[in-house]
């Protein structure tokens, strides 16, 4: 079984995602989304939310499953779940610059590769950040994220 595993701390999980995780599961028979906390991080939503979030929103593809990734190196995550490959979304070479450096660490670490798909020309400006500062100032972000996030967006601030 080739099993691939897209990270990230999804706050919120919006469209831009969701094109790369589907087209990651196009190429691998299991894609774990592997929902992160980064500590040093404020987060809109907990994790229990952003994982639910997610869970509501892939409900509709095969072969994806939902978790968080817990504590540690998302290498030894990788290694623990027999898992061949890490995808990656770009928008940017700026993005490329970031992620590089991560992806041949992950590879030395535990021989796990990279596999980086570029954006969707019309998902390149979106990112959580983003479309949390939009929302918080009144902006409409209807269309840069699933209805269960416009939801728990609409229901007011939470806080992970």
């Amino acid at each position: 079984m080739r099993r691939a595993v897209c990270p990230g701390s999804f706050d919120p999980i919006h469209n831009g995602h969701l094109e790369v995780i589907a087209r990651a599961a196009s190429l691998f028979d299991e894609v774990i989304v592997a929902v992160s906390t980064n500590y040093a991080k404020k987060y809109r939503f907990p994790l229990e939310d952003r994982i639910e979030m997610a869970k509501e929103t892939l409900a509709s593809l095969r072969g994806i499953v939902v978790e968080p990734v817990g504590e540690g190196l998302l290498a030894e995550y990788c290694r623990q779940r027999g898992v061949s490959a890490i995808v990656k979304g770009l928008r940017s070479s700026s993005d490329f610059d970031y992620e590089l450096p991560m992806a041949t660490m992950n590879r030395q670490l535990s021989g796990v590769e990279t596999v980086f798909l570029p954006a969707e020309s019309h998902y390149l400006h979106l990112s959580s950040t983003l479309i949390k500062e939009v929302f918080t100032l009144g902006g409409n972000v209807s269309e840069f994220v699933p209805r269960s996030v416009l939801k728990r967006l609409l229901a007011g601030p939470a806080s992970g």
